[in-house]
């Protein structure tokens, strides 16, 4: 893991974050690739991963992003709840308005319950599109908090950046699975539920060479940044995965898999950062 932590310290902060969001997008494709081994996956087993996913998109959203923000605005001489609060509403007001002008479709939701402007848009389409809007903030994070560590910025760390990479790439990859498997499972061909499962995650590596390049073009952002990911998370957390996983039998495996989840990104960040 040192060796790891080392190699990407040595990177070009931009390259890191590219090298990191590709890792993540190449996770997210390994579990889709699972629609050429199985036809069909247990809802059970479905819910579970997603509630292990809003599991580690809330810890990172504390350890990661919301507390290093915090620090270092009082490292600046700045009150940390300012850029908190200020970069956590803009984040969930950004994924809010996102939400309202792009028509998607959440995983375990039925046609008729497609979200944002009415289209003609296939069922397919609307459901990588909603998984797109997941990854938009997971990349950013990402992205900003290597572009904090080329900073210098106390609080950011190549450890802590390291941990959510791994974090967020675990976590990638049952949501893989949960977006090709439905897809197969109603009629889409392997190669077809393989493509739209890994093309959901492709937004990861653009998002975070974009928010490496942000910070370190503009510097004083940062905590803001890092704050703005952290409320982009917990909105879709809240407005998305929870809501998926609550829809059948299977409620309490999804509550045991987020709190695995969030044990496993806690436990990364703490140990890492």
């Amino acid at each position: 893991m040192n060796q790891i932590i080392d190699f990407m310290g040595s990177l070009n902060p931009i390259v890191a974050a590219l090298v990191a969001t590709t890792f993540t997008w190449l996770l997210t494709a390994f579990g889709a690739s699972f629609v050429f081994l199985f036809k069909n996956m247990k809802r059970a087993l479905l819910d579970g991963m997603l509630g292990f996913t809003g599991g580690v998109m809330i810890a990172a959203s504390y350890w990661s992003l919301l507390a290093p923000s915090i620090e270092m605005a009082e490292n600046q001489g700045i009150a940390g709840w300012i850029p908190a609060a200020i970069g956590f509403g803009s984040g969930a007001l950004f994924l809010f308005a996102l939400d309202k002008v792009m028509p998607h479709l959440h995983i375990n939701f039925r046609p008729d319950e497609a979200e944002g402007p009415q289209t003609g848009w296939h069922r397919t389409t609307l459901l990588v599109l909603a998984i797109t809007m997941h990854n938009i903030p997971e990349g950013l994070a990402i992205g900003v908090l290597f572009g904090g560590v080329a900073a210098g910025f106390d609080g950011a760390t190549i450890g802590a950046a390291v941990a959510l990479t791994i974090g967020i790439g675990i976590q990638n990859f049952p949501e893989g699975i949960a977006v090709a498997m439905p897809l197969r499972r109603q009629g889409v061909s392997r190669r077809k539920s393989f493509w739209y499962g890994q093309l959901s995650a492709i937004v990861e590596p653009i998002a975070g060479v974009i928010g490496a390049w942000a910070v370190l073009v503009f510097e004083p952002i940062l905590p803001y940044a890092l704050s703005f990911a952290a409320g982009a998370m917990i909105y879709v957390v809240v407005e998305e995965v929870i809501p998926e996983t609550q829809r059948d039998k299977y409620t309490d495996i999804a509550t045991l898999g987020f709190i695995g989840g969030f044990l496993v990104m806690m436990i990364l960040d703490v140990g890492l950062g």
